[in-house]
């Protein structure tokens, strides 16, 4: 059974620990410096199990060496966005956290596949790629599987169709310049302008890029969970299970779509190998010049990270 390791034990790492065991992915460790915090989770996660009918293996540590052998290793750690907070105040202090994890992954799980959910999520999802110096397919982020779980869920509100019944696909940086595409976004294959209007859809994008902002002002002592926990571990399942399902990660692009040397929400296969394919779409003028913006952003927070000691 797959060893993976969720570093992290707030709402968020424990969330991801739930939902790894109850798609039982493999067997689960739970790390966070506060040591009584995960394994007092684990633990009632652990007997949870027989009421939720999963058998996978959840345990707590304090200590970074227990994620020795993981198959993969998926990082929350870091402060949560608080009310005001643009994803970019959280850099300093979030840089500190992830620069310790990233160098442990290397030490102690050098063969393991990386998803990052640590805020702002493009610049330390590049942080980890450069200390742990692992493949680029091996080390990725989860953003856009969150960010179009909420248009979808918005889109499916508005028309009143099941979730299922809506494909969309959200590219760029994780927060205000984020770009849904919506060409390619569609109810059982039926383009969306069919069921909503143009400057509805406009309403419903603006939503969407403030999705996460709305849940820091409605629960004011933290960020949301559910979603971000439930996106990671759809990237996992496909990583873990070989799956080759085409979703929209934080990838580190080396000449596609015209950036190289940065990481960004494109649409990549996932699979046994982790990041198999980028998948280059064709993007009206509009939409690149968005995801250029978008781009640009992340490239200003990499700035801002090598002007940091390392």
């Amino acid at each position: 059974m797959s060893k993976i390791s969720v570093v992290g034990a707030g709402n968020v790492g424990a969330s991801v620990a739930l939902y790894l065991a109850e798609a039982e992915l493999g067997d689960v460790m739970l790390v966070d410096i506060l040591e009584g915090v995960a394994k007092g989770k684990a633990l009632d996660l652990l007997e949870a199990g027989p009421v939720r009918g999963y058998d996978s293996m959840i345990e707590g540590s304090g200590d970074m060496r227990a994620i020795e052998g993981s198959d993969m290793v998926i990082v929350t750690a870091g402060l949560p966005r608080k009310p005001g907070m643009s994803r970019l105040d959280l850099l300093k202090a979030n840089a500190d956290i992830v620069r310790g994890v990233a160098q442990a992954i290397k030490d102690h799980a050098p063969k393991a596949f990386v998803i990052m959910i640590t805020n702002p999520l493009d610049v330390m999802t590049y942080l980890t790629y450069h200390i742990t110096g692992f493949p680029r397919e091996r080390v990725m982020g989860m953003a856009g599987v969150l960010d179009s779980a909420r248009f979808r869920a918005f889109l499916a509100m508005e028309i009143g169709v099941s979730v299922e019944e809506i494909q969309a696909m959200v590219l760029g940086g994780h927060g205000d310049t984020m770009v849904p595409l919506l060409s390619y976004s569609t109810v059982g294959g039926v383009p969306i302008g069919n069921f909503v209007g143009k400057d509805r859809l406009a309403q419903i994008v603006q939503r969407t890029r403030d999705g996460g902002a709305e849940i820091v002002k409605l629960l004011q002592t933290g960020s949301a969970f559910y979603a971000p926990a439930a996106s990671a571990v759809q990237m996992a399942e496909a990583i873990l299970k070989d799956k080759k399902r085409l979703l929209p990660v934080c990838a580190f692009l080396n000449g596609e779509y015209g950036f190289k040397g940065i990481y960004l929400g494109v649409p990549a296969m996932l699979g046994s190998r982790g990041i198999e394919k980028i998948v280059e779409l064709d993007l009206s003028a509009e939409e690149k010049a968005a995801l250029a913006k978008s781009a640009e952003e992340v490239q200003k927070g990499i700035a801002d990270l090598t002007l940091q000691p390392a």
